[in-house]
């Protein structure tokens, strides 16, 4: 089948397409891209309605039918919620009288971690889905689009499609083969080892830690975490992206790729942090408390997921979006990409010289942190 006898189409949205077809198209190690992450996210109205993501899946059939490619697509009314940052685009592009919305997003709703974004299991089918992101765009009088958070093996497909690359730096935790905590502590400095082990004893004074995935997730858990994820929300960003109802359904769908670590005092559950679990990586996602006890949002955040992704056999933490004060608990600096194609050709000359400068500056600042890790020198 050649690339001009493939016919693409848009769906409505991922909940209605079969769940067996969609996670198909992936190894299943990414939770993020599964049916049943995207489905809770639209049937909690997460996504779609008055959110300003309207799902837009862009799907490739087979012959007889079932799926064979899709791009997880959204059609954005603003850029909220993508943590690639392109509002000084949006305005430039809007001071020069054009309207930079609506645009195609490519994403997981809500979720800064690495992941695919090419569903398929036909190498082939990757450039077709790609133009077909493109026509979706010329043909619609969108302005652009973009596929944030690249897995690095898709890389490639997007730069080969000639969309822009952009590097931006998060904070991972890499799992060097070590059997417990003690055996990270090991590969740091003396100082550092000593720091970490003061701050994992001053958070867990006076608290109870627990973590929780599976069938052991009740309701109880999730009114909990609610409330620790409002305050957290309303204090960052004015308004938490995800609805109470997405909690439950997420626990209703893939509890086994949930690990929920709850801080009790006493029986009051008092703090929280939600990971996702993949078959390489852990996810960290939210944090919330209603408490200000010191170093508590660390041990949740960062010390227990190193605590459960060795205990995994995971190798690696993504620990979320930003956060400088991840180094020196271990997280190290890494790339992660975003690709994008501009519409316009004088705008997209524009934005690919200011691309090459940025990365440039991204690429300096990766080399400074790394010098300034807490593991021993040499």
């Amino acid at each position: 089948m050649s690339e001009g006898d493939i016919i693409a189409k848009v769906a409505g949205g991922v909940s209605d397409l079969p769940a067996a077809e969609w996670d198909a198209l992936t190894d299943g190690g990414n939770p993020f891209v599964s049916h049943a992450f995207l489905a809770a996210m639209e049937n909690s109205r997460s996504v779609g309605g008055r959110s300003g993501w309207a799902p837009a899946p862009i799907l490739i059939e087979a012959a007889d039918g079932t799926l064979a490619g899709a791009l997880p697509a959204y059609l954005k009314q603003h850029s909220q919620g993508e943590y690639v940052f392109d509002h000084a685009w949006a305005d430039a592009w809007q001071r020069a009288g054009g309207s930079y919305y609506p645009k195609l997003q490519i994403a997981a709703p809500f979720t800064p971690a690495t992941g695919p974004r090419i569903l398929t299991r036909q190498p082939g089918l990757a450039l077709p889905l790609l133009r077909a992101a493109e026509a979706l765009c010329e043909q619609h009088g969108l302005s652009s689009a973009h596929a944030t958070f690249l897995s690095p093996e898709q890389v490639p497909l997007f730069k080969e499609a000639g969309w822009l690359l952009r590097e931006d730096t998060q904070f991972h935790w890499y799992n060097r083969g070590y059997d417990s905590f003690d055996a990270f502590l090991e590969a740091l400095s003396s100082r550092k080892r000593k720091d970490l082990r003061k701050e994992r004893a001053k958070a867990q004074e006076g608290v109870t830690i627990r973590a929780i995935t599976g069938p052991d997730l009740r309701d109880e858990h999730w009114d909990a975490f609610w409330l620790f994820y409002q305050d957290t929300g309303q204090r960052k960003w004015g308004q938490p992206y995800l609805t109470r109802e997405a909690f439950t359904l997420l626990g209703e769908t893939m509890a086994d790729k949930i690990l929920l670590v709850l801080a009790y005092d006493g029986d009051e559950p008092v703090a929280g942090a939600l990971n996702f679990i993949g078959d390489e990586a852990l996810y960290g996602r939210y944090w919330g408390a209603l408490v200000d006890k010191p170093f508590l949002h660390f041990e949740l955040c960062y010390y227990q997921a190193i605590d459960a992704a060795i205990a995994l056999g995971l190798s690696r933490v993504e620990a979320g979006a930003q956060g400088g004060h991840k180094l020196a608990r271990g997280y190290e600096p890494v790339p992660t990409i975003s690709a994008h194609y501009i519409v316009h050709p004088g705008f997209r000359e524009a934005i690919a010289d200011f691309l090459q400068r940025e990365r440039q500056g991204a690429e300096q600042e990766r080399e400074w942190l790394g010098d300034r890790t807490p593991f021993k020198k040499g």
